[in-house]
């Protein structure tokens, strides 16, 4: 009678049925609700003692015809699930750790060979299967609700997860490398393997929207296949990248799809706790929002700062992007003016190839410009076109550059 006292206090109509099983309970209580009316009349039925002696269960509805059902509506307006739907979500998109690690490695293997064939649609592909969006989200939503296990559960199965996916790019590119499988190649020309080597700011904003996606797709309770995908991209190709990076000797391949990893999965973390956290989830018991509070203040704290710090190398990584654009722009566009103003007299400009990139421009090495002149059979060379270029190309990008001119004698018809 106490469940029907408290429905009947909130002004909600119920049916009652009677029950015909084992005779354990007396009978069943069936109401609708609004979503946001769940978890403050399943907080006053819980005061009634309905949880210790019986099931209650959350079904969702297609429709419900009755005006009736609009004074429920005013009077709980809202978007967010119910505490106990969010934690029935959260442990539905964490599945059993042996499921997890096959579909991560699976979808790992697939996002590596996507990285080696410079093939985006079988990246893309690959996340459709990679089960990490549960982690990330499980991680913040433990933290709001002061649930130690759901937290330690999300927090290992990233961490876990992400060390299991580089080891695994790693074994398939030491495979693929030691046999005829994989013709010799420099995994830094690869484009898409570039895309995770070059991180910069914008990563950081893909990180924080794909948190942002998850956190509000669970809230809303709507469909998560498409965030989860999004999360994926952000985490597993420079996962991969990384183990390419192990794979091949390359530590500064390791250093920034490393770095680039770390930026998403924190930031990523960082948005959904904030965001959960302002969305009004608290503990059950009011006794441990306090600690809730505080050690989600701490975690955020501490994300920031990581944040914070690996943002200087986001910096460094950004502004040496940009002196490397500008060094190539410069190196072109100079180079091809000199030649242009026929100061050197009929020698023709055919190409400039720049050797520079980021790991240069960080170590202070100089970058290398090739530039391809073609001249005819009776053309006098000059002696420092390398030295007059090295002087303008220094000049205008204000880098260390050293210039070498290769001379191809051409005919061109009249």
């Amino acid at each position: 009678m106490n469940v029907l006292a408290a429905l009947d206090d909130e002004r909600i109509d119920y049916a009652i049925y009677e029950e015909t099983g084992r005779g354990e309970f007396e009978a069943l209580v069936s109401f609708p609700l609004p979503d946001a009316g769940v978890e403050p009349v399943l907080e006053k039925l819980y005061a009634a003692g309905i949880k210790e002696q019986s099931y209650t269960i959350v079904l969702p509805t297609e429709t419900v015809v009755s005006e009736r059902i609009d004074s429920l509506k005013d009077r709980y307006q809202g978007h967010r699930i119910a505490r106990d739907e969010l934690i029935a979500h959260t442990e539905d998109l964490a599945p059993a750790a042996s499921t997890f690690f096959i579909f991560l490695i699976v979808s790992t293997l697939i996002a590596t060979t996507g990285l080696l064939l410079d093939s985006a649609a079988t990246i893309i592909g690959a996340m459709v299967i990679a089960p990490l969006m549960g982690p990330a989200i499980s991680a913040s939503v433990g933290a709001v609700l002061a649930d130690s296990d759901i937290t330690s559960r999300g927090v290992t199965l990233q961490i876990t997860g992400l060390l299991t996916a580089v080891l695994t790019a790693a074994g398939l590119g030491i495979l693929l490398k030691e046999t005829a499988l994989l013709p010799p190649v420099d995994i830094r020309t690869i484009p898409q393997v570039l895309e995770r080597t070059s991180p910069n700011f914008l990563s950081l904003f893909l990180a924080l929207g794909s948190g942002v996606a998850g956190a509000v797709s669970i809230i809303r309770g709507s469909g998560s296949a498409l965030v989860g995908v999004a999360i994926a991209v952000a985490l597993i190709p420079p996962a991969a990248t990384a183990g390419l990076g192990l794979a091949w000797g390359n530590p500064g391949v390791v250093l920034t799809a490393g770095v680039l990893v770390l930026v998403n999965l924190l930031a990523i973390n960082l948005s959904a706790l904030i965001l959960l956290w302002v969305a009004g989830y608290r503990p059950e018991k009011a006794e441990q929002t306090i600690q809730a509070r505080h050690d989600v203040r701490v975690r955020i704290g501490t994300i920031v700062l990581s944040l914070l710090l690996l943002s200087a190398v986001l910096g460094a990584v950004t502004w040496a992007s940009f002196e490397v654009g500008t060094v190539e722009t410069s190196a072109n566009i100079e180079a091809e003016a000199m030649f242009d103003s026929s100061q050197f007299g009929d020698l023709q400009f055919e190409s400039t190839t720049v050797d520079y990139d980021i790991d240069d421009v960080l170590l202070g090495n100089p970058a290398e410009v090739t530039v391809v002149v073609s001249h005819g059979p009776n053309t006098q060379l000059p002696p420092d076109v390398a030295q007059r270029l090295d002087d303008r190309l220094t000049n205008e990008t204000g880098e260390e550059v050293a210039v070498d001119v290769e001379f191809v004698r051409g005919q061109s018809s009249t």
